[in-house]
């Protein structure tokens, strides 16, 4: 089990084998109004055209680890935490959107949806697609593509 005294969180975040160039950090830190979550994340895959910036699915996830199999290579980080039952988009793993810029995103936002010892050892994932916040149980999201365990 991990343990933290500061009421505070980070996850590496590395890309899986079809795309390794994905890295960056998301830190989670408690507030008096809930938790501020910070993602900052490069190499992301981009949208070319004259509509860019990619919405790609952000959650995190029951399992505790970032391994998997061929076919799917982050399979081990299990499915969207849902401590309390909800339906998605409501559960407790289920956090807004990244929007890619150029291969980059950076993200805070302030939730309540759980504090820090909720989400310890829990896995962090981008999907290679943009959340519909409808379909159950995952909001069609697309394949794991990057993974980070919350420290």
């Amino acid at each position: 089990m991990f343990t933290n005294i500061f009421n505070s969180a980070k996850a590496h975040i590395r890309g899986g084998k079809k795309y390794p160039k994905i890295n960056g950090t998301v830190t989670f830190k408690e507030t008096k109004n809930g938790i501020l979550m910070t993602a900052k994340i490069n190499g992301l895959p981009q949208k070319i055209g004259n509509c860019t910036g990619k919405f790609l699915g952000f959650h995190i996830h029951e399992g505790n680890s970032c391994t998997g199999n061929l076919e799917d290579e982050f399979k081990n980080a299990k499915t969207h935490l849902n401590t309390t039952n909800c339906p998605h988009p409501f559960h407790i793993g289920d956090l807004p959107p990244l929007i890619e810029n150029n291969g980059y995103a950076y993200m805070s936002v302030l939730i309540n949806k759980f504090k820090i010892k909720d989400i310890l050892g829990k896995t962090i994932i981008i999907h290679s697609s943009s959340d519909d916040f409808t379909t159950q149980p995952s909001g069609n999201s697309g394949t794991k593509i990057a993974c980070g365990i919350i420290k």
